[in-house]
């Protein structure tokens, strides 16, 4: 008989602090769901609270993480070890809206050394990386250029995308200028040239979108991210 190299079932940590009431974690189960039927394979997920996170070893066993919507998180420092975790060791891992802010936060602090790196929604002193926006994206829609031949890119099969947001705060100018040379880049940008998505290029599988591409499912849409980090997570 045939061994297949590829997991058949995956465990999928769903970090952040689940409400009903939002829109994206409504998406979130179909999304997977949807993936996971197109690639033929069983995807279990897990919510976990932020404030279930306490440590790496809370994370073990998961074959990909995403960090969902919902910030302000009741307890921050757990998306941020989630995300630390996935980042050093080569977890697939997704991070949208929330998900996305927190992993410039943690890049900023734990790979460049800005330890007073700060989130102006929870945070009144240090180093803004995540600022408020100069308009507000709160159910809005916007058309987003992807950098080609990246993860995101690559999913999606175009070079122009439109998607939808639910947020208020993006990655702050003085800190987007710290991205053009280091490992975490750019990989797309709205027609303003704001940063709206990112990718760690020493990390196999490692995307953060301030859109909330899952949405898509909701209208029955195929989500190309949620494929692809089942993809990746698959092996």
């Amino acid at each position: 008989m045939e061994i297949s190299p590829f997991k058949d079932t995956l465990r999928i940590a769903l970090v952040g602090d689940y409400s009903p009431d939002i829109v994206a974690h409504q998406a979130i189960p179909l999304a997977i769901d949807d993936a996971a039927a197109v690639l033929e394979l069983v995807a279990d997920y897990d919510w976990l609270t932020s404030s279930d996170i306490n440590s790496s070893e809370d994370l073990i066993g998961y074959d990909a993480i995403w960090v969902v919507p919902g910030s302000p998180y009741r307890h921050p420092e757990g998306a941020l070890i989630a995300i630390r975790y996935a980042r050093e060791n080569s977890i697939p891992f997704l991070g949208t809206c929330g998900g996305f802010q927190h992993a410039i936060l943690e890049y900023a602090r734990n790979v460049l050394g800005w330890s007073d790196a700060a989130h102006a929604e929870t945070d009144t002193t240090g180093r803004m990386v995540i600022a408020p926006l100069t308009c507000s994206l709160v159910e809005k829609t916007d058309d987003i250029e992807l950098r080609p031949n990246t993860l995101i890119a690559k999913a999606y099969g175009r070079g122009v995308i439109c998607e939808g947001y639910h947020c208020n705060y993006g990655v702050s100018e003085d800190f987007a200028a710290e991205l053009e040379s280091g490992d975490l880049r750019v990989t797309g940008w709205d027609e303003a040239g704001d940063i709206r998505a990112i990718e760690l290029v020493t990390h196999p599988f490692y995307v953060g979108t301030l859109f909330q591409h899952e949405r898509g499912a909701l209208a029955g849409k195929p989500v190309p991210l949620v494929q692809a980090m089942l993809r990746a997570a698959r092996g």
